[in-house]
């Protein structure tokens, strides 16, 4: 698989098989994804990649503060926050898109919250990571984080692995630092699913469009 065939075939999984991927490919995958680029070669990006009993001891915990009503609190804003136009119509049509194929209405309150949950629930990918940075970095540097996921997702696709990258997964910071291995000072800005897909999976079925050159860029000559 080429680079073109990677950006082309990687989608955003949300039904993953149990089966976990190899600790050697995991390896493999971290081995290259650490020659992305970075500004100034500062390289402020830290994986820390949960698997086993203690993504399920991981979940658990999360869950624990999502049933007491603890409110989501997230050190960076969520995606989320500041969208306007068709940022926010782009947001929306993202959303029904998921509903409308698990036959979700938009008035079915329970139905959206129990697949919102699943974030939590990592899809049921057999491993979840967090991407951190130090804390006293601000938003210049997550693009370097970006890159490196999308370095990180592509290597995964090339070698038929599937992923989510889920901000939701910064929402609950604190069972992340008590069972994940993240550096003192450092900060979660997103996570990142992934496994085998389940190509059985209804929700796999989810096919998001993407706008044409002529809107996403402009040529001055």
């Amino acid at each position: 698989m080429d680079v073109t065939q990677a950006v082309r075939t990687r989608r955003t999984t949300r039904g993953f098989l149990p089966d976990p991927v190899p600790e050697a490919t995991i390896r493999e995958v971290l081995e290259i994804a650490r020659y992305a680029p970075s500004n100034s070669n500062t390289q402020p990006w830290h994986l820390a990649i949960v698997s086993g009993a203690a993504r399920q001891q991981l979940q658990d915990a999360i869950f624990v503060e999502i049933n007491a009503g603890v409110k989501p609190y997230p050190t960076f804003p969520s995606g989320g926050v500041g969208l306007k136009g068709v940022y926010k119509e782009r947001q929306y049509a993202c959303a029904y898109g998921y509903y409308g194929t698990m036959g979700i209405e938009r008035d079915d309150i329970q139905g959206r919250r129990e697949l919102l949950l699943k974030n939590w629930q990592f899809f049921g990918a057999p491993h979840v990571a967090f991407l951190s940075m130090p804390e006293t970095m601000h938003r210049a540097n997550a693009i370097d984080l970006g890159i490196f996921l999308q370095t990180f997702m592509l290597l995964l696709t090339e070698r038929g692995i599937s992923s989510c990258p889920q901000g939701a997964l910064g929402s609950y910071p604190g069972p992340a630092r008590e069972i994940a291995q993240i550096p003192e000072g450092n900060a979660i800005l997103c996570g990142v699913s992934f496994g085998y897909a389940d190509t059985d999976a209804k929700i796999n079925e989810v096919r998001m469009d993407r706008e044409p050159v002529e809107v996403i860029s402009s040529s001055t000559s």
